[in-house]
């Protein structure tokens, strides 16, 4: 070989070995430490995903277990309702709303069908032009009276006889607007409600709670003692004869 050949000759080129190792040196800087760390991450937010996806679900189970929950709740109170009979006309002795119209007394006679759902009474008192409200009475088979006295969205509710809850819907009804439980058949009959509602017209608390009490007379006539010391009653003969 000549020496002008010589030199284009590497004396000093790397073996495979060396190359091996280079590119080993070469890969090992492209990793740094950065790629397991980016799967740690990945494994992480998986977890975290699968955690939120659990609570979703739980969630969801309670959701659905709180409405299935509250549908059998309605679904009861339904179907207590649906063994209620209400009450006809001939059941019926009266219902009517009392109210004073410039200081006039009037007494109006009411659609029958008030008289077995308080919220129908409501509304229709609401609606009467009394000028300290209106109050609405009603007195079914002679076996028990309620008294309900609307003033804007004040509303009060007498109820002679509890256990009247157990067989008439409006007794029912007031039983649950002034939310106590339905009386068992076998307890003692008692007045629930607001006695005091009437004071301003002339009914005190205690000829309230003594008439409303009287287990001996027909609901009728007690409902009439009301109606008599509230100076109604010659507006009352004239609405229900």
């Amino acid at each position: 070989m000549s020496a002008d050949d010589e030199q284009f000759v590497d004396t000093e080129s790397p073996d495979a070995d060396d190359l091996s190792e280079e590119f080993d040196d070469h890969d090992s800087d492209l990793d740094g430490g950065i790629v397991p760390d980016d799967y740690d991450e990945l494994d992480d937010d998986s977890t975290d995903d699968d955690d939120e996806s659990d609570d979703d679900e739980s969630d969801e189970d309670e959701a659905d277990e709180d409405d299935d929950s509250d549908d059998e709740d309605g679904s009861d109170d339904e179907d207590d309702y649906d063994d209620y009979e209400d009450a006809t006309e001939e059941d019926i002795d009266f219902c009517v709303a009392l109210y004073r119209e410039d200081g006039v007394a009037v007494v109006t006679e009411l659609a029958p069908q008030l008289a077995n759902d308080l919220d129908e009474l409501v509304e229709q008192l609401r609606r009467l032009p009394g000028d300290a409200g209106a109050l609405g009475v009603v007195s079914i088979a002679g076996q028990f009276f309620v008294l309900c006295r609307v003033r804007g969205r004040m509303v009060q509710v007498l109820l002679s006889d509890s256990l009247s809850a157990n067989d008439w819907p409006i007794a029912r009804d007031v039983v649950d607007y002034l939310g106590i439980e339905v009386p068992d058949p076998d307890d003692d009959s008692e007045a629930l409600g607001d006695f005091d509602m009437l004071t301003d017209q002339g009914v005190s608390e205690f000829d309230m709670e003594q008439i409303a009490s009287d287990l001996e007379e027909d609901s009728d006539q007690l409902a009439r003692q009301i109606i008599d010391l509230m100076k109604f009653s010659g507006p009352f003969e004239r609405a229900v004869n």
